[in-house]
């Protein structure tokens, strides 16, 4: 098993005890490193931060009790397309169905978050299965895979003899480089639509980016004077102070991005399902929308809006095709490009009184600002969800294409963990989590992970002592009645940075305006565990989406 991961490409793998324990001790001779995190759920998501940011499969494993904890944890890999292949040990067939302790049935409970779940039953079937989870977690549309080891931490696999076992074919161990090309037809079928456009968009997901579809998607929307609008997934494909940038689109976004889609007349998604978040419910843009649709799961063309011309292939190389052919016949669409960037710019301006606010408590909008610009330009930014995902994703400006963004796809907690993973998979580029302190608490024990591993991520606390993203919602439910509306979604108020400080990592707390610069440069300057514990107002709204 430690040969073969280590031929596979694997240089770290995050577990909780007690799993696969003489393999473990195998991948320490070997050169993987073996991050033991404090729960099942956290291994899950550093696997996945990792997998993001390297383009390889992220490994995960604990033993049969914590399997229920670590398939919730791949709820977010699952959901953002992440490769990874998580191992959980089970209990002998004999004890199986028989009241054994601690045991239930593992597929049921992997079968919602995974492409595929395999039961290793003999160690012949290892070899074979292994390769076969790698190749699953990496194929089309990319996605957790889990292998059920015989024994309750795997042991039974373990103790078995292999004569002869082949190795694994190492371009597994990452998303690959060669896929299935658009036929000549799509293509021009396709070109044909965007060149009778006079509003056309683009809506890119995280699909362009998995493919490296950044260089091509900008030389289209240059050349065709194109806007581009992005999910959550997909930030980061181009630079957010580029002039077609129009901003994310769907129900986490600032009003630019979902008038602009609403007023095209043909919207282009590349690798993007086109769910309900990116779409506002399916709204924006607008059932019978002229869509054409480049994904490289064929599934997923044509499943939400009915008028798709599907073109099924790598996004990098339908981007690429497309423009050969429309590179240099389009009549020009400076107004339409023009139009979309005054937009944006006028929404900016209006923002801009928040942005430079000097008010305390803080205001969000003045920290993402602050955190923009002491950004280095390879750095990667993890965010977490909620109002983590929606502060981020319309305030805080990405403006080099360096630059990398990851988010939780829903799961509550994901960033910290996730920017451990990210780190150790690239750490040569500096690593800034942004996390609400709801999130926060979830798994903020694994600040003595970053400390045993010193593990140098930055992050940064928005601590207001709530679920911000519910408070006006909740008093609104309570209108006139008389009651405690802060007992639902209000708490605190917590001195993160003591607690860290406590766990081994330097923490610092925030409370003026003037102090957000100086301290986020020497943070991210340092490449040191640090602990930014900003203390916000819950009170501003986050940008509210434009809708129909």
């Amino acid at each position: 098993m430690a040969e073969a991961l280590k031929h596979l490409g694997v240089s770290h793998v995050f577990f909780m005890d007690a799993i696969l324990r003489p393999t473990l001790v195998e991948m320490e001779e070997l050169g993987i490193a073996r991050i033991m995190a404090h729960a099942e759920k956290s291994a899950a998501y550093m696997a996945d931060g990792y997998a993001r940011v390297t383009g390889r499969v992220g490994v995960c494993m604990c033993q049969s009790v914590g399997a229920a904890n670590l398939a919730a944890g791949l709820q977010d890999a699952r959901l953002h397309r992440a490769p990874v292949v998580a191992l959980t040990g089970k209990k002998e067939a004999m004890l199986q169905y028989r009241n054994a302790y601690q045991e239930v049935p593992h597929a049921p409970l992997f079968a919602p978050v995974t492409k595929a779940s395999m039961a290793v039953d003999e160690p012949a079937a290892l070899p074979h299965l292994l390769a076969q989870a790698f190749r699953t977690a990496g194929d089309s549309s990319p996605g957790p895979v889990h292998l059920d080891l015989d024994g309750l931490g795997g042991e039974r696999i373990e103790q078995g003899d292999l004569t002869g076992a082949p190795v694994p074919d190492p371009a597994l161990g990452a998303l690959p480089r060669h896929r299935p090309h658009a036929g000549d037809a799509v293509i021009t079928a396709a070109a044909e639509r965007i060149r009778s456009a006079k509003r056309p968009v683009f809506v890119v997901g995280a699909g362009a980016l998995q493919v490296g579809a950044q260089a091509a998607l900008r030389k289209l929307a240059e050349a065709c004077d194109i806007p581009v609008a992005t999910s959550l997934g997909g930030r980061g494909i181009l630079p957010t102070d580029h002039p077609l940038h129009i901003g994310t689109v769907g129900s986490y976004s600032a009003p630019p991005a979902n008038r602009l889609v609403s007023e095209a007349d043909l919207v282009i998604f590349v690798g993007c399902h086109a769910g309900d978040q990116p779409t506002h419910a399916y709204t924006v843009p607008a059932p019978g929308t002229p869509i054409v649709q480049i994904d490289l799961d064929g599934q997923e063309i044509g499943r939400n809006y009915p008028d798709t011309l599907p073109v099924w292939g790598c996004p990098a190389q339908a981007l690429a095709d497309l423009h050969d052919q429309l590179g240099s016949s389009l009549a020009p669409r400076q107004d339409w490009a023009s139009h979309a960037g005054g937009v944006v710019a006028a929404w900016r301006e209006e923002m801009r009184p928040h942005t430079t606010s000097d008010a305390t408590p803080i205001r969000v909008e003045r920290l993402c600002t602050e955190i923009a610009s002491a950004l280095p330009e390879n750095a990667v930014l993890v965010a977490d969800t909620g109002y983590s995902g929606i502060w981020t994703a319309t305030v805080l400006d990405l403006p080099h294409a360096g630059q990398t963004y990851l988010r939780a796809a829903g799961s509550l907690g994901w960033a910290f963990p996730a920017a451990l993973g990210a780190q150790v998979g690239a750490p040569d580029r500096p690593v800034v989590c942004f996390s609400g302190d709801g999130a926060f608490y979830y798994h903020l024990s694994e600040l003595e992970t970053q400390r045993r591993w010193n593990i140098p991520v930055v992050t940064v606390i928005n601590n207001n002592s709530g679920f911000g993203q519910g408070v006006y919602k909740v008093r609104g439910h309570y209108g006139d009645r008389p009651g405690n509306p802060d007992e639902i979604n209000r708490f605190g108020p917590t001195d993160f940075a003591a607690i860290a400080r406590d766990f081994g990592v330097k923490g610092i707390r925030i409370e003026d305006p003037a102090d957000l610069a100086p301290a986020l440069e020497r943070a991210i300057a340092g490449r040191k565990p640090v602990l930014l514990d900003v203390v916000t107002d819950i009170h501003p709204r986050a940008p509210e989406p434009w809708q129909p």
